[in-house]
């Protein structure tokens, strides 16, 4: 099939670009929002193609996946027709939770695919046709070494998203154990950061630590939980959303109290071995349900109805 969707979340891309079909993404000038292109911290397929927003009326769609309200209006300008859609919604509810009316809940034509079970139960989807398709990642192999006796986080724009990513919580991790920050404008922050590193790179130095740890308050489920999983890292989360679904009980702790969290957290960085092992628990439930082939699976019966 010959897919058009944008480049908005990063991570899911590269997932969803590995399936054996041609993906078209929209180039703007300056790479704005609405027009990204190909990714420059991922290895994409040549399969996947940017073409220019101006050029896209000469370009073939058999569907488009939509992952913003705008996005729909924007393919029918851009392309100067209809074709059919699905659209992504990769977040939490946001608002008056959980009466957060979704942005198609007055529509049926667009079938809306939640990424989490958790998302498809907590936004008020209306009259929307609702499927869930769980997120997948590339096995990045097993690359854990937990060499060095630290915690290890990943995420985006810390200190506007203190709240949503708990943030706010770290300073309280991090008179257990020392932590170490990768992401998007983690600079400045008063840990050891990494800004912005390629993937394979941020992979390499993440499988290092002894331990991951996953503090947000209120995300679908961060794909970079599941990639640390996949790399052999234990985990340590706090027990929201849907990583109660994500992590068993053999491959980490999670726990609404902080202090369980840091205390597990010591603890997982002061026995190596205990760590490792919960490391290889975390990767084999990682594969089972979150592992690539299962979910280009889905997305393959979901597009072939579209």
């Amino acid at each position: 099939m010959r897919i058009l969707l944008w480049h908005v979340h990063g991570s899911w891309t590269n997932a969803f670009v590995q399936g054996g079909h041609d993906y078209t993404l929209p180039l703007v000038p300056g790479r704005g929002p609405d027009g990204r292109g190909r990714a420059r911290t991922y290895d994409w397929p040549v399969s996947v193609r940017e073409v220019p927003w101006d050029r896209l009326r000469d370009e073939t769609v058999d569907v488009a996946v939509y992952q913003r309200p705008h996005e729909p209006e924007l393919a029918r300008e851009w392309l100067g027709r209809d074709v059919p859609g699905v659209y992504v919604e990769h977040n939490t509810p946001a608002g008056d939770v959980p009466r957060t009316r979704h942005p198609l809940a007055g529509q049926s034509d667009l079938a809306l695919v939640h990424v989490t079970h958790f998302n498809e139960v907590y936004w008020d989807n209306g009259r929307a046709r609702t499927r869930v398709v769980e997120h997948g990642v590339p096995d990045p192999g097993h690359l854990y070494t937990g060499e060095l006796p630290r915690a290890g986080v990943v995420v985006n724009e810390p200190v506007r998203r203190a709240r949503v990513a708990g943030t706010d919580l770290l300073p309280r991790f991090a008179a257990r154990v020392p932590l170490d920050v990768f992401g998007m404008k983690v600079a400045g922050l008063p840990y050891t950061t990494y800004e912005d590193l390629p993937q394979h790179a941020m992979h390499a130095e993440l499988a290092r630590r002894r331990v991951y740890l996953h503090p947000y308050r209120w995300t679908s489920l961060g794909l970079a939980l599941i990639e640390a999983m996949t790399l052999g890292l234990p985990v340590v989360a706090l027990a929201a959303t849907e990583a109660v679904e994500a992590v068993p009980p053999e491959a980490g702790v999670l726990s609404t109290r902080v202090d369980v969290l840091a205390g597990a957290l010591h603890d997982f960085v002061t026995d190596h071995e205990r760590a490792s092992q919960a490391g290889k628990a975390a990767r084999t439930a990682a594969l089972a349900r979150y592992g690539l082939g299962r979910f280009l699976a889905d997305w393959d019966r979901l597009l072939s109805g579209a």
